[in-house]
């Protein structure tokens, strides 16, 4: 057993205090919560808004095979988003590229300055659920230059 100091401050229970990848996790366990909203576009991933509160805003996407977000940041944002089913590649992009497969469950977190891409390489469609906090999903287009790395 173990004391807590005097000095210990409780953290508020507001949703910020909530990591994102908690959030994306209770949320895409929660397909009650989202389920209606699930759409597949032939033409371009698909993305809705499930909530938005003045602290963040939770997204639901949907990716058919071959479907993709281009080079991106998200802005001053921060969040995380998870794989809810299917298998996503993430590309996260500084001087290299690292290549990440996400399946069902897993989850990936950034922040500013955080370069990368998502696509589905599979053969089946993928959802994924999409926590933005600290803004808006604000998204800054790049190329990659495989000498300087990442060019807006």
């Amino acid at each position: 057993m173990f004391a807590v100091p005097e000095n210990t401050v409780a953290l508020p229970s507001s949703a910020v205090a909530v990591h994102p990848v908690r959030v994306a996790l209770q949320v895409a366990l929660d397909r009650d919560r989202w389920k209606h909203l699930l759409r597949y576009d032939p033409e371009e991933r698909f993305s809705t808004l499930i909530e938005k509160t003045d602290d963040q805003e939770i997204w639901l996407m949907s990716w058919l095979p071959g479907q993709t977000a281009t080079l991106h940041d998200h802005a001053q944002t921060t969040g995380a988003f998870t794989v809810v089913s299917g298998v996503l590649t993430e590309v996260v992009t500084t001087r290299i590229q690292v290549v990440h497969q996400l399946v069902e469950g897993q989850s990936r977190v950034w922040g500013p300055g955080y370069v990368h891409q998502v696509r589905n390489d599979g053969t089946d469609p993928a959802i994924s659920i999409h926590v933005y906090r600290h803004g808006t999903r604000a998204m800054n287009a790049y190329r990659y230059d495989p000498v300087t790395g990442p060019v807006r």
